[in-house]
């Protein structure tokens, strides 16, 4: 581990650090427990200081850092059978133009649904996906990380990670809309139709 004021304790504390916070609310979101999260963001910053020397400076840190994160969630918890079954669905990873027409028509959730929601709502409905479509969700519409990003830390196709992140947001926003008309909203986005067909498809 870097010594305190060395070169590479300073490069860690600039390039790493500020994304303490981000990869606590990621971790928390995989395992929903804080004593968990607190765990996984301490052994990613151990790891992040070991291999502190393979980081490639000027590369993108946090994507770095939730790769790291991300595998060790899945050593930790599929090891210890504390991580919830996987739900295995058919991940279509290549796309006909008509599919790409619809993943780019959707909103981004942190434009339109995430603004108009109670976040604690939000966050209840995001711990009722599956895991793998949970993460999705958290890597683009939360934290922002392009497709090709998301790709590299989960390690599947960027193929599968449009498709998986199209069907999370659909699932997501059923969940939303029915909240949203259990309190008396009559849509999200000021057209009822359209709340209507997000529920429907």
């Amino acid at each position: 581990m870097p010594q305190h004021n060395s070169p590479l304790h300073e490069r860690f504390e600039k390039e790493f650090l500020p994304h303490l916070e981000a990869l606590h609310s990621f971790a928390f979101h995989l395992c929903y427990n804080e004593e968990d999260a607190d765990d996984l963001v301490q052994e990613t910053f151990l790891k992040a200081f070991r291999f502190i020397d393979k980081f490639e400076e000027g590369t993108n840190a946090k994507a770095w850092l939730f790769k790291i994160l991300k595998n060790a969630y899945i050593n930790q918890y599929r090891k210890e059978s504390k991580r919830p079954a996987r739900v295995d669905y058919e991940d279509v990873a290549v796309y006909n133009e008509e599919e790409e027409g619809q993943v780019s028509g959707y909103y981004d959730l942190r434009e339109d649904v995430f603004e108009k929601m109670i976040g604690d709502e939000v966050s209840t409905a995001l711990n009722l996906l599956p895991e793998e479509f949970r993460t999705v969700i958290l890597l683009c519409d939360i934290e922002g990380f392009s497709y090709e990003e998301i790709s590299k830390i989960i390690d599947i196709p960027i193929g599968t990670v449009r498709s998986r992140l199209f069907r999370a947001r659909n699932m997501l926003k059923e969940k939303l809309v029915k909240y949203a008309s259990s309190i008396g909203y009559k849509d999200l986005r000021g057209d009822r139709s359209k709340a209507e067909d997000v529920v429907e498809d």
